[in-house]
């Protein structure tokens, strides 16, 4: 993984000035875009999409200074229809606009060329089972929210407080199938996972392919597959985010799978009575790499 990293930064260098196709690169390392996608995003701390504006507009930026062609050529060369577009996505890296660049020669803020290295860590293992599952449903209380990287996600917190507590008993009644009890669901992540970006949120359980949902509920069809199955404990939610950042630095360059598209589960196993600390499973979908 650290060597396709690379040659897709490489592969970046080389398009600046177009688009290039990553579904097709990813298949010439037999991996998958959305897998090439995520790990870059969680290695990176940025999106691949994100990384690759800010390249173009570093590199755009010397030609504005150095060369005499018209912002509009400059705009072109880069993929922008107009001086206006161009002219928000530079200031959107650099904070200021090409023509006060052009005249002041600054301030420019920098993208370097990223270059993944693999270093020495995991001296703790990860308490990690591959679970193979046949197709089951989830079924709860579904809502749009955004993606928050760290800290308690303050619109996944309402959601589930708006929920009256009877509805939670509800909920735990209908769960027939692992993984057992009340879900965090996570699904329709972008696979960039840029944080702001919106997700679906579902508060519920796994039931059965043929159990049937309440028709006031929410349901997720979940096709049969492999999950890995990651085992944390400590302060929530900050032990259960350093598992899932575990999982790009540490595991996934270190285990023969990859992330298939499909929702993410967090079971809560146990927790203290003001969830200061939980004791969780991470259930993520995989396929062999």
């Amino acid at each position: 993984m650290i060597s396709a990293l690379n040659r897709l930064v490489d592969l970046v260098e080389e398009h600046l000035t177009e688009e290039f196709d990553v579904d097709a690169f990813a298949g010439t390392l037999g991996t998958t875009e959305y897998h090439l996608r995520r790990m870059f995003s969680s290695l990176a701390g940025m999106p691949l999409s994100e990384y690759v504006r800010r390249r173009r507009m570093t590199v755009a930026a010397a030609e504005v200074v150095r060369s005499g062609d018209d912002l509009l050529s400059i705009a072109i060369r880069y993929g922008y229809g107009s001086t206006e577009a161009f002219g928000r996505a530079f200031r959107a890296v650099h904070g200021v606009g090409p023509s006060d660049v052009r005249r002041d020669g600054g301030p420019l803020r920098t993208q370097s060329q990223l270059r993944f290295r693999l270093t020495v860590e995991g001296s703790i293992p990860m308490d990690t089972r591959i679970v193979d599952r046949p197709a089951f449903r989830l079924a709860g209380h579904a809502a749009r929210v955004p993606l928050i990287h760290h800290g308690v996600n303050p619109h996944i917190q309402q959601h589930i407080t708006a929920l009256p507590a009877q509805e939670h008993l509800r909920l735990k009644a209908l769960s027939d199938t692992e993984p057992a009890g009340l879900l965090q669901v996570s699904d329709d992540v972008d696979p960039d996972a840029t944080e702001g970006t919106e997700l679906t949120y579902l508060h519920g359980v796994a039931v059965g392919a043929d159990t049937s949902v309440p028709a006031d509920l929410d349901s997720i069809e979940v096709p049969a597959g492999q999950w890995a199955v990651f085992r944390t404990a400590g302060s929530y939610p900050q032990a259960l985010q350093q598992t899932w950042a575990a999982t790009a630095t540490e595991w996934f360059p270190s285990n023969p799978w990859r992330l298939r598209p499909g929702p993410s589960l967090v079971a809560v196993l146990d927790r203290a009575a003001d969830f200061s600390t939980a004791t969780c499973e991470l259930w993520l979908p995989v396929e062999p790499a």
